[in-house]
């Protein structure tokens, strides 16, 4: 078919190409990535996009036409290349791959065996410290509604105690039979992690032998007349069972295998995983696809695998897939080496796995149509709060992007301020900011209102001042949120608020370029310049509704920053009276641990193995964390 017309510096790129293994990286103008991408030979590949057959493609031609440069990571092997593209994809979320939505990780149940009694928590995070791990879940939601109910059957830790047995009183957890009370010695080491293992097996299907354990013990526990105990196993037994008749058998024996099935209504999609183990259907997720639009169905499903089982700690043997794809041998080796065991990568081979196959392509299709639903309801109730406070503030047009301030301080300490962004009246976390407010407070003026102050001087000053010559990837995607000028400015408070708003924006001359407006709490009275009163609207109004979210938003990150700096603080200022422990040390501490209690319950081993730690740092830190529990004034 023959070369495309291609400009002359891209022509360069392509020439000395190397015809090895890696990943190559496809930028605009701007210096964005635009797309990445995995190569066995690189030359071959990128160079083939600039050919006229590719040109049919049009999400292909879309982002060719728009490549300005092309950057290149010769690796030692296919595998290598697979790896290192799906770090760079997560890292950078170029627009034309294909992409896991919300760009999130996704929640475990985490039991950490490796403590003589095993917590049982939720995290996003997983690592090799000697714990099992069970999941991805879709949401944090529905790993607590699994563990809630699971709890009552096995009732395990969730405190911070250190466990001797030796507590004079159990938590409320105890009282209510959710928790085995080891700290009081209701239960030995051996017994409560009987239970935690009993929890492990039922996590990974194994229903029936739990119960019947469950019963055996019940027997034994009546035989030797301890009624208060078998009643209590009775009914464990039964939640157990309740949760057995919900799952529903697939398959005959031991598979253990996940489903996956590909649906599409319009631009969006979605896949939908069902996890069988033990031959029964466990749970089933639905994920949807970002950057997919114009990709065939083979290349978005190979681009899910990679990013979904990049986060799965424990793949199953075998994944069943609604077709072929092209990477399935690569994938397949990248899954076998991560996990340990020969993972296969197949479309169905039988009736079975066809009719599983096509009933969770329904239930995708069910998960999609039930999202666009809420979209468009959203879409429509949104539209309408905007348009209204159009109306109310009388601005020249709905305002679409709006950003709401807030203060946070306790006692005028560790004053945190916060930006938040709504965009067409949806939240846009990646813009939001927090300001460490610096400002030394003078009387003459609270401290909220020099807050306010610094914060807002601080962001119109990044709206109006010139770029840098040429930032960095990460400084030109922040830029770029900075310049962007908001449609309105909601300040939580009342008119001193709004006076000090109208003050800064009439210092950069932008009064007449960006309305502000105050909401005061109490009331949910509207202040806005120039008018005497405040005004007040309906309670059941959307344009309310929405400033009330906007403002409630900003609300609860002020309070989370405020916090998260609160406990920075704190757990740096105790660092400090430790010799040994230097700034570099503390701060990897805090990122590793989070707080004085985690590192207070930690072992000398986990302390050592903390970047820029060693024994006798640890050794050290364990002797001061030991002592200080000691003391009166720590209890």
């Amino acid at each position: 078919m023959g070369k495309a017309q291609v400009p002359e510096h891209i022509q360069a790129k392509l020439d000395v190409l190397p015809q090895k293994p890696g990943v190559y990286l496809m930028k605009d103008a701007a210096g964005e990535i635009l797309y990445i991408g995995k190569a066995v030979n690189l030359r071959a590949r990128v160079r083939s996009y600039f050919h006229r057959s590719a040109q049919h493609n049009a999400r292909v031609r879309r982002f060719v036409r728009d490549v300005a440069d092309i950057e290149w990571i010769v690796v030692g092997s296919e595998l290598e290349a697979l790896v290192l593209e799906n770090q760079l994809i997560k890292q950078y979320q170029p627009r034309y791959n294909v992409r896991l939505k919300d760009d999130k990780t996704y929640p475990y149940i985490k039991i950490h065996w490796q403590d003589p009694y095993p917590k049982v928590t939720i995290t996003r995070r997983v690592e090799a410290d000697g714990a099992k791990y069970y999941g991805p879940y879709a949401s944090a939601w529905a790993v607590r509604q699994t563990l809630d109910v699971l709890r009552r059957v096995f009732p395990y830790l969730t405190c911070n105690r250190t466990i001797t047995g030796q507590d004079t009183r159990a938590c409320l957890y105890y009282d209510i039979k959710r928790c085995a009370g080891p700290c009081i010695g209701a239960v030995t080491q051996e017994e409560y992690r009987n239970i935690v293992a009993g929890l492990a097996r039922f996590l990974e299907g194994d229903t029936e032998g739990v119960i019947a354990e469950l019963e055996a013990e019940m027997r034994k526990a009546a035989e030797a007349l301890q009624f208060e105990r078998a009643a209590l196993l009775r009914d464990q037994i039964a939640a157990a069972r309740l949760i057995a008749s919900q799952q529903q058998v697939v398959a005959q024996g031991m598979v253990n295998e996940d489903i996956l099935a590909f649906a599409q209504e319009g631009d969006t999609r979605c896949v939908q995983v069902f996890f069988v183990r033990r031959g029964k259907l466990l749970g089933r997720e639905t994920f949807f696809l970002e950057g997919s639009e114009d990709a065939d169905v083979a290349e978005a499903l190979a681009s899910f695998v990679q990013q979904f089982y990049d986060n799965v700690v424990q793949p199953p043997s075998d994944i069943i897939l609604p077709q072929a794809i092209e990477e399935a041998e690569i994938i397949q080796r990248w899954l076998s080496r991560k996990s340990g065991v020969m993972v296969r990568l197949r479309p169905p081979e039988d009736e079975r796995e066809e009719k599983l196959v096509e009933m969770a392509r329904e239930n995708a299709l069910e998960a999609l149509r039930a999202m666009q639903h809420q979209w468009a309801t959203d879409k429509v109730r949104q539209e309408r709060a905007l348009h209204e406070l159009q109306q109310v503030l009388r601005l020249p047009s709905p305002p679409a992007r709006i950003e709401g301030y807030d203060v946070s301080t306790l006692q005028g300490t560790n004053t945190v301020g916060v930006m938040v962004v709504f965009e067409h009246g949806v939240p846009r976390k990646s813009d939001y900011r927090r300001f460490n407010i610096r400002v030394v407070h003078q009387v003459l003026e609270p401290n909220d209102f020099a807050a306010m102050r610094e914060m807002l001087r601080r962001r119109l000053r990044r709206l109006v001042e010139e770029a840098p010559a040429d930032p960095g990837q990460k400084a030109r995607q922040s830029q770029r949120a900075w310049k962007l000028q908001p449609d309105l400015i909601l300040i939580d408070g009342g008119k001193g608020q709004l006076n000090v708003a109208l003050e800064v924006l009439r210092e950069f001359g932008l009064e007449d370029a960006i309305p502000v407006v105050a909401l005061a709490k109490r009331e949910e009275l509207l202040y806005l310049p120039g008018q005497e009163g405040p005004l007040r609207l309906d309670r059941t109004s959307e344009a309310l509704k929405l400033l009330q979210r906007v403002r409630d938003e900003a609300h609860r990150y002020s309070l989370v920053s405020h916090r998260q700096r609160r406990r920075k603080e704190t757990f740096h200022s105790r660092l400090e009276e430790i010799p040994g422990i230097g700034p570099k040390r503390r701060r990897a501490l805090l990122k590793h641990f989070g707080s004085i209690e985690a590192l207070r319950q930690a072992s000398v081993e986990e302390l050592a193995r903390v970047p820029g730690m060693n024994r006798r740092a640890a050794e050290q830190l364990k002797s001061y964390l030991r002592g200080e529990s000691s003391t009166p004034s720590s209890r």
